[in-house]
């Protein structure tokens, strides 16, 4: 073999090797202003509130790291007293409104045209929220109407769910409000339901 070719194989071998050292090193570090910006970039333009363990798998970071940086961005958020602030809400986090301006969200949002809920339902959903879980004959004597349409309305925008049946004459079906009733409401969890008059005022945006 001459020279020249010998040169060669050594250059090929040492630019393989190259290659296989890039590949055993993995992915470029990500600095902790940049994994900060990620998180809020996921944050805001997820669906529905995102779990700090979905976003550290999509990040591919530990779970801590990205819990660190929410509590930073929240902090953020909060300090820069603008309109947005960074909430948990059903178990994971979203940017919202802050609640001293939802006077004027909400003005805006009934502005809008939109398939709202109808009294009945909006009656049911608040009965639902507040006895859950609560069974269909048990709304009846509450509302004093039958409300199976409504029902069907609230199970078809998954504002309600079924929680098991009554242990009592005819195992009627009980009903809760679901995951997806915390996020149309913005709340972290039940525990934050508003009195029954601003609950009402805030159903009114429901689609």
């Amino acid at each position: 073999m001459s020279n020249k070719a010998k040169a060669a194989t050594a250059d090929d071998q040492i630019e393989l090797s190259d290659s296989d050292d890039s590949e055993i090193v993995g992915e470029r570090q990500i600095s902790d202003a940049e994994l900060k910006s990620i998180t809020e970039a996921l944050i805001f333009v997820a669906d529905e509130p995102i779990t700090a363990k979905m976003i550290a798998q999509v990040v591919k970071v530990d779970r801590e790291a990205i819990e660190k940086v929410i509590a930073e961005l929240a902090n953020d958020y909060e300090a820069g007293k603008g309109g947005l602030q960074l909430r948990e809400i059903a178990g994971g986090w979203q940017i919202a409104t802050r609640p001293e301006f939802h006077e004027q969200v909400r003005a805006y949002l009934k502005s809008k045209p939109s398939a709202k809920l109808s009294l009945a339902s909006l009656e049911t959903l608040a009965v639902i929220a507040y006895r859950q879980p609560v069974t269909v004959p048990e709304i009846l004597e509450i509302r004093g109407v039958q409300s199976p349409s409504a029902i069907k309305t609230l199970l078809d925008k998954r504002l309600i769910v079924a929680k098991g049946r009554k242990e009592t004459v005819g195992r009627p079906m009980m009903y809760g409000t679901s995951k997806e009733f915390l996020i149309q409401f913005g709340l972290k969890d039940l525990s934050e339901l508003p009195s029954i008059e601003d609950f009402q005022d805030l159903a009114g945006g429901v689609e």
